[in-house]
């Protein structure tokens, strides 16, 4: 990197490039197991994501986040959230850990925390370095949209390796008429299914909008109840602790301790040797495919 040159931050929502690249495959019944017959379909897809967002965003410096674990602090602020969702295929259990070992074969700096959330270490990440650096986030999870500034892009992953739906701070206030950050109390006041927390039952995703939109927050909201019609008054005074906590499990928590320097993030460089490692590791990228995306 020149030193003239601002920084450009590839943050990656590693757990979603895994679990997206393993139900792509898994649903025709393909695991592309290895010589020991363990499944690497995930693990292929995930490297290919990032291999190939690499090359097309050509960042300076890049983190890898994941989840460590399905319990975090919003399981003690909410015991059913996320309780709805199923335990991981099989298939999927040994690749975990080989996709983390590839990102670091590959320099790739990978980087957790139990009882947190890879959003939580996305939006810390995010916002540590808004000032100092360009950053472009991937991931498949719209609860990112509140990290939106004008630094800060989302590359939402779309269709194959490398076609992606990109929000910007702008395209995000055109098409919501709000700040990216009040994004998390549009989901406090419509919930969110996959996530296992209902919000204020009875306000769909167009009203918790429109809410926002004229009254600027969930607290805004409250203030402001003796304006609503009495059908919204009354639903949200009795889901008025609900959606106080909803609020709290939809925040990206963006105030994580990171005693992480840039420049241990920046991008490393590739030698044919290193490729040839990774092709012999058993993790299915071949040297080949390797080097289309890194011109060795």
């Amino acid at each position: 990197m020149q030193s003239n040159q601002r920084p450009h931050i590839l943050l990656v929502d590693g757990m979603a490039l895994l679990f997206r690249s393993f139900f792509a495959t898994s649903v025709f019944g393909q695991y592309f197991r290895n010589e020991q017959g363990v499944p690497t379909n995930g693990v292929q897809g995930f490297a290919r994501h990032v291999m190939s967002a690499k090359q097309i965003m050509q960042p300076t410096h890049m983190a890898i986040c994941w989840d460590m674990g399905m319990h975090t602090f919003r399981n003690d602020l909410f015991d059913g959230y996320k309780s709805n969702r199923p335990a991981p295929p099989e298939e999927m259990l040994p690749q975990f850990d080989m996709a983390k070992n590839l990102s670091e074969m590959l320099g790739w700096k990978n980087f957790g925390e139990v009882g947190m959330e890879a959003d939580d270490l996305i939006g810390s990440m995010a916002c540590k370095w808004q000032n100092e650096a360009d950053i472009t986030i991937v991931s498949g999870d719209k609860d990112l949209l509140q990290l939106l500034n004008p630094t800060t892009k989302i590359a939402f992953t779309k269709k194959g390796y490398n076609i992606y739906d990109e929000y910007t701070y702008e395209r995000f206030v055109e098409e919501y008429q709000i700040e990216p950050s009040f994004f998390a109390d549009v989901k406090a006041f419509m919930g969110d299914s996959s996530d296992g927390y209902p919000g204020v039952k009875g306000i769909g995703p167009k009203s918790a909008l429109q809410l926002i939109q004229n009254y600027g927050s969930v607290e805004g909201v409250i203030e402001a109840l003796p304006e609503l019609k009495p059908g919204q008054q009354k639903k949200i005074q009795e889901n008025l602790d609900m959606l106080r906590l909803s609020k709290r499990l939809a925040t990206i928590h963006c105030e994580m301790d990171l005693p992480i320097e840039l420049d241990q993030l920046i991008v490393p460089s590739y030698s044919q040797q290193l490729l040839t490692q990774v092709e012999e590791a058993g993790y299915g990228i071949t040297s080949r495919y390797a080097r289309t995306l890194y011109s060795i």
